[in-house]
């Protein structure tokens, strides 16, 4: 049995409690963040080492999860890579995005180690304040989730013009998702060295494709990244925001966990990705529900699928602003806490 229960999980061995984290575990919905928030903009907090090491570590402290993943956005690559981002309520934007292949001549990978290492020092400081209690989770966009940033220049969950894009220059679309999956790969790499044990891949806009575009667009790109990571004998996690239709194709990554989101029959992933480790998948919008209703819906959850020694507890996606953390710490307790009988 590894020394922390995720990793036991992660690769199916036995182990004691269920481990359960939070997608988004760290940020918006704790008080403790707006308190940081309160003389810090988003984007000065992701550019300080302490701040990213504060506000990762406050999950740890207030919930008890059974991991830390490190606090950060998947689009902090794309600004060394020649994209120009600025944050806002709305979220990123990019005041340069890629619309034709021309465009793809100003962006190039970057050397992760070098331009984004304020994130990768956080992971260090992370990793002292821990004391080797429970491992700190790295993590990234995928190929195509990032690419839909590129092209949309913003964070659109309808993806009209990356389609487009898609549809117009295929070739300069297969060579822009290349590009992006050597980046991401190199630095979950980077992460893994600075002291990430575990690293998950976010397909967060994956699901907005049809069976034939995921195949050719996102499948073999999340591949790549995963053979990069290989060599680092790290647990390597993929999430697939609407994965049902995807199973059969997921089944075919060379990654120890998929995360399936809660609109997916969870049974029937453990059917199809058979030799992985699942992870999953509770309605986030239920830590919105009184208690007792979230803590039913949870054990209905738990009574299907918590006897396997390939689970990890999650939420279908990231955990909504406005949960209350009396309802967060709830999910946590009774994930650790439960016995089938």
């Amino acid at each position: 049995m590894n020394e922390h229960t995720i990793i036991s999980a992660a690769i199916g061995q036995p182990h004691g409690h269920i481990p359960a984290w939070i997608m988004r575990q760290a940020g918006r919905y704790l008080p403790q963040y707006q308190d940081i928030k309160v003389d810090n903009t988003f984007a000065e907090i992701c550019a300080s080492p302490k701040l990213i090491a504060d506000v990762t570590m406050q999950p740890v402290d207030i919930l008890g999860v059974d991991a830390a993943i490190i606090f950060s956005d998947i689009i902090f690559p794309l600004k060394p890579m020649g994209l120009d981002i600025s944050f806002s309520n709305k979220g990123p934007q990019i005041s340069n995005p890629v619309r034709i292949p021309k465009d793809l001549g100003r962006i190039s990978s970057c050397n992760p180690k070098k331009d984004l290492s304020i994130i990768l020092e956080g992971i260090n400081l992370v990793k002292a304040r821990l004391e080797g209690n429970i491992p700190i989770i790295g993590f990234a966009g995928s190929p195509f989730t990032l690419a839909c940033y590129v092209v949309e220049g913003r964070g659109s969950t309808k993806g009209y013009l990356i389609r487009e894009f898609m549809y117009h220059y295929p070739e300069a679309a297969e060579k822009l998702l290349d590009m992006l999956a050597e980046t991401v790969g190199n630095y979950l790499n980077a992460q893994i060295d600075a002291g990430a044990e575990m690293v998950q891949i976010f397909d967060s806009r994956g699901g907005i494709l049809s069976l034939e575009d995921y195949e050719r667009f996102s499948l073999p790109y999340i591949k790549k990244v995963c053979k990069i990571c290989k060599s680092k004998k790290t647990p390597r996690i993929v999430f697939v925001n609407n994965s049902m239709p995807f199973l059969d194709m997921l089944s075919e990554i060379d990654c120890e966990v998929i995360s399936v989101d809660w609109r997916t029959d969870i049974e029937m992933a453990f059917n199809k990705l058979t030799g992985k480790t699942i992870q999953g998948n509770l309605d986030p919008h239920l830590l919105l529900a009184p208690p007792d209703v979230l803590r039913e819906h949870l054990i209905r959850l738990l009574d299907r699928v918590g006897h396997r020694d390939n689970y990890i507890f999650n939420l279908g996606h990231g955990i909504p602003p406005q949960t209350p953390v009396v309802n967060a710490r709830l999910v946590i307790e009774t994930v650790q806490n439960y016995k089938q009988v």
